[in-house]
């Protein structure tokens, strides 16, 4: 291969996705895609595909880590007589106060994150030792991190601030916003076309909602972590801080415990008795199964609400994106947001939800409806070759 590449790493809590990116004179191409999936249990596997879509490589992953399924892609790239790529990026998805920015990977950097893993306990310990695996793997390359957090820097303190006291927002606790890699792709792919009051909703197991205003967000659901905002697949979104509290001072729940029950046990999951996928609670509640029917109209109800809200933010809603898993693949739940949000001037095309080409509005509607696909990885692509552009600008000689 001739053409310099972008190697991509985003890792999930079970999952680690690679693509292997070059620019084709207009945007990112996909030549390469890894995907581990079941990492840590026995059932995990690895996969490299062909930018077709062809399986090139594939084998069991048996309780597996993230390194070696990066070690084991990174292999079978060499195999393949795949160049040494020019740049590595990494999702992180929280730099704490000090990383707002998406930037080459440094030991000041390292160390920085390193003091903000407690604003993500469960993220940033794995892209740390991601970073340190892959500098293993390509020691000459540089590396870049890009922020989920990023996206929204430019929120105003009147969304920033927390009704807690100023020495605690200028310690860094503040709303800090999640899935700005996502926003970020969609705001790049509407260009010109992008209005100046636009709602993006990424629906998937995370969930979160940003109003953007001229490209710009200005809110958003998300608040110091991940786990905030509306109901997700196992996570509570936001609650009355007194339940916390409750359940500390009663003795049913430590740091730990909770931690543990916010995160993995609640959502979608604890309200339907058990199941968290949306496909599964979807087919549940068709069969009149009322508590999957139930955590189907508090998702929506939480997202309506919002929508409704950030329009009151942006003084009005020209263009609302459906995105994420859910948001791209769940006719039932656009369908049910935008159900009652036509006093708002929303109104769906039924025929084109169910099969969504992009445009879901009805002909009458005064609110343009998109569903677009989540580019995080592509995103990251676009940062870091812009990234070494910029670079090499900087170091140019003085003629």
């Amino acid at each position: 291969m001739t053409q310099e590449s972008i190697l991509v790493i985003n890792t999930g809590s079970s999952s680690l996705k690679l693509g292997l990116y070059v620019n084709d004179g207009s945007d990112e191409k996909l030549l390469f895609d890894g995907l581990a999936d079941g990492i840590g249990r026995d059932d995990g596997t690895i996969v490299l595909r062909g930018d077709g879509g062809s399986v090139l490589r594939s084998e069991a992953l048996h309780r597996g880590t993230q390194e070696e399924a990066l070690k084991k892609c990174v292999g079978w790239l060499k195999e393949l007589s795949i160049a040494t790529p020019l740049a590595i990026g990494h999702r992180v998805v929280h730099g704490g106060p000090n990383l707002t920015e998406h930037q080459r990977i440094t030991p000041e950097l390292l160390r920085e994150l390193r003091a903000a893993v407690h604003f993500a306990p469960i993220h940033v310990p794995m892209a740390l030792s991601l970073i340190a695996a892959a500098e293993q793997a390509y020691p000459q390359v540089d590396q870049f991190a890009c922020f989920d957090t990023a996206f929204h820097r430019t929120l105003p303190e009147v969304a920033a601030r927390f009704p807690l006291p100023r020495a605690l927002f200028d310690k860094g606790i503040r709303r800090y916003g999640f899935h700005g890699l996502s926003y970020e792709s969609i705001v790049h792919r509407l260009g010109d076309d992008l209005p100046p009051r636009t709602v993006i909703a990424h629906l998937g197991n995370g969930a979160s909602i940003a109003a953007v205003s001229n490209g710009c967000s200005i809110d958003t659901t998300m608040g110091l972590t991940p786990l905030g905002g509306i109901p997700m697949a196992t996570r509570s979104g936001d609650l009355d801080p007194g339940v916390l509290l409750y359940l500390m001072r009663t003795g049913h729940a430590d740091a730990e415990a909770l931690e543990q029950m916010l995160n993995h046990d609640a959502g979608l999951q604890a309200i339907s008795g058990g199941v968290s996928d949306m496909r599964t609670l979807e087919a549940k509640a068709a069969n009149g199964d009322a508590e999957a029917q139930l955590a189907i109209r508090i998702f929506c109800t939480a997202i309506r609400k919002v929508v409704a809200g950030y329009a009151a933010v942006l003084g009005g809603l020209d263009l609302l994106v459906f995105t994420g898993g859910i948001g791209e693949h769940s006719a039932r739940v656009r369908g049910d947001v935008c159900q009652d949000l036509e006093f708002m001037g929303v109104s769906v095309d039924t025929a084109k939800n169910l099969k969504p080409d992009g445009n879901i509005a009805a002909a009458s509607s005064k609110v343009r409806l998109r569903v677009m696909t989540s580019e995080e990885d592509r995103q990251i692509a676009r940062h870091c070759r812009s990234m070494i552009v910029e670079s090499t600008k900087l170091n140019r000689p003085v003629d």
